[in-house]
């Protein structure tokens, strides 16, 4: 079976403590869960236009990261209607 390819939609700051314990918390329920996932950070400006489709097809589930405001509230706001619009799981806080 393959890793959940699961993209984080948002401007990872290595500095932001919510961003750390993102990838934290999806590691430990990961583990817990015994499931293999592959997250990748989609920055928000890359997620408009053609190309932000593309990477988010790419996605089998979405995670809108914390911390505003995103570089490109276009960006968030298109990953977010993607999962709507798609059907794809997602989790935002």
């Amino acid at each position: 079976m393959r890793p959940l390819r699961l993209g984080i939609v948002g401007d990872r700051d290595p500095a932001f403590r919510p961003h750390a314990a993102t990838d934290d918390a999806i590691a430990h329920a990961a583990a817990a869960l015994g499931v293999e996932v592959a997250p990748r950070w989609l920055p928000t400006p890359a997620l408009v236009g053609d190309a932000g489709h593309a990477a988010l097809e790419a996605c089998d589930a979405l995670w809108a990261a914390p911390g505003s405001p995103y570089a490109s509230l276009d960006g968030a706001l298109a990953g977010l209607r993607f999962a709507r619009e798609r059907g794809r799981p997602l989790v935002a806080t």
